[in-house]
Order: structure tokens, then C-alpha cells, then sequence
């Protein structure tokens, strides 16, 4: 609901803001575009905006400080059976992958005052991880699909542009006697325009987007390779099998 709200709202505001800037800020070369420049506007707020806010969720998700430097810290306290002080550390770190380590080891401790088998326990662990992982997986995700669907839209917009402008400059050319020079030169600057713009906004979009999936693929694997070595070093010597 508060993602569809953020979408709507950001929708709206873009979409003035698109009007407002070719009503009374472009200079009439890029005008010549025709209406869709507005749309195209409309289309790099919207992705800006997803980018900025993917950049600060991200950042957000990567916690105070440096990952591998938590991660070494965090792998030396589970090694020395330290694993109040890892989860008061997972805690002061606050990012994505603190949280999935430090729900593993809270549900370890509450498994350990259990009467369960070393099986159990392991499995009581690994679902807590794997139900912390897919509450902070749609937060990695979000947006991603909307900037890919952007940098597409803004190519098909710069290519319908550039159709609609030659069809406006082969009608100046089909007039009877001389072309008319005007409506030539308006369907070919609608044409480049659109085309320059729907270019532009694409490129910018799918660096970005490809930019952001890699931070979350490298995340999403340090968070998997981070929870098997925890998995296995709080498992050893620390489960007994119930008699």
C-alpha cells in the first residue's frame, strides 16, 4: 500500500513538474519534439527518483560501516562461542545482513534451551534465516523492475517520436510544388529530439539498474556465504545429540 502511494504520489508530482518545464523552461529547439518530450521528462523524474531512492535503501542495507570488516568481526565472535556479543554487534550494525545473521542466532539460542535433537536445531535455524532473508529481499529488490520497465518505455517513446516527426516531414515532401519547408524541419527536429531524449533517459536508466542488481547480487551472495559459515560454526561442538 505505502509502495503504491510513494508510486502515485511521485507519478503525479513528475508529471507537473514535466509540464511546467516545457510550458516555460525549454528552449524552442527541444519544444519541437512535440508532446512527447513532456512524457519524456516525466520519465527521467521518475527514474531519477528511483535512483536516488535505491541508492539510500541500499546504503541503508549495507549498515554502519564496512560489510567485510563486520563480517570477519562477526565470524571471530561465533568462532570463540561469543555469540551474545556477535548479536549485540549484528545490532550496532544494523544493515540487511546483520539482520538475517542475528535472527539465526537468536533462534539457535532459543533451539539450544530446547530439548532438540542437533537436526532440529539446525533446521530451526536455518528456516529463522531463511524467513529474516525473504523479509529483507523485497527491500534489496524494490524498484529495480520499475527502472528496467522505465529505461524500455523511454525507448519505445523516442521511437515513436522519431516516427511521428518522419511522417510529418514526408508530408511537407508529398505537398504538391515545393515542399513546405517549415513543417519539413519541424517533423525533423521532432524526430531527433525524441530520439536524443528517449537515448538518454534509456542509457542513464539501465546503467543504473544494472548498477543496483549487482550491489544486491553481491549483498544477497555475502548474506547466503555469511549465514552457511555461521550455520556451521555454531552447530560444532555446541549440539549434543538428544539422548
Amino acid at each position: 500500500m505505502r509502495q503504491s502511494l510513494f508510486f502515485g504520489v511521485v507519478l503525479v508530482v513528475s508529471l507537473a513538474i514535466s509540464l511546467a518545464v516545457y510550458l516555460f523552461l525549454l528552449p524552442e529547439n527541444i519544444k519541437a519534439g512535440g508532446y512527447l518530450v513532456v512524457l519524456l521528462i516525466m520519465l527521467s523524474l521518475l527514474g531519477l527518483t528511483f535512483i536516488i531512492e535505491r541508492y539510500i535503501t541500499l546504503k541503508r542495507a549495507e549498515g554502519r560501516g564496512n560489510v567485510h570488516q563486520f563480517v570477519r568481526r562477526f565470524r571471530e565472535e561465533v568462532e570463540a562461542g561469543r555469540l551474545q556479543e556477535a548479536i549485540g554487534h549484528c545490532e550496532r550494525q544494523g544493515g540487511s545482513l546483520a539482520n538475517v545473521l542475528r535472527a539465526g542466532l537468536t533462534s539457535f539460542q532459543d533451539a539450544m534451551s530446547f530439548d532438540l535433537s542437533t537436526y532440529e536445531r539446525q533446521d530451526f535455524t536455518r528456516r529463522a534465516i531463511d524467513e529474516a532473508n525473504a523479509l529483507e529481499a523485497p527491500i534489496l529488490e524494490r524498484n529495480l523492475i520499475a527502472l528496467s520497465t522505465i529505461a524500455s518505455i523511454a525507448t519505445m517513446v523516442g521511437l515513436l517520436g522519431t516516427t511521428l516527426g518522419m511522417i510529418r516531414s514526408f508530408a511537407a515532401m508529398a505537398t504538391t510544388g515545393a515542399p513546405d519547408a517549415i513543417q519539413l524541419a519541424l517533423g525533423i527536429s521532432e524526430a531527433l529530439v525524441n530520439t536524443a531524449g528517449g537515448l538518454f533517459v534509456a542509457i542513464a536508466t539501465i546503467v543504473a539498474y544494472n548498477f543496483f542488481v549487482n550491489k544486491v547480487d553481491s549483498l544477497n551472495h555475502t548474506i547466503d556465504e555469511a549465514a552457511h559459515e555461521m550455520l556451521d560454526h555454531i552447530h560444532v561442538g555446541r549440539s549434543p545429540q538428544r539422548a
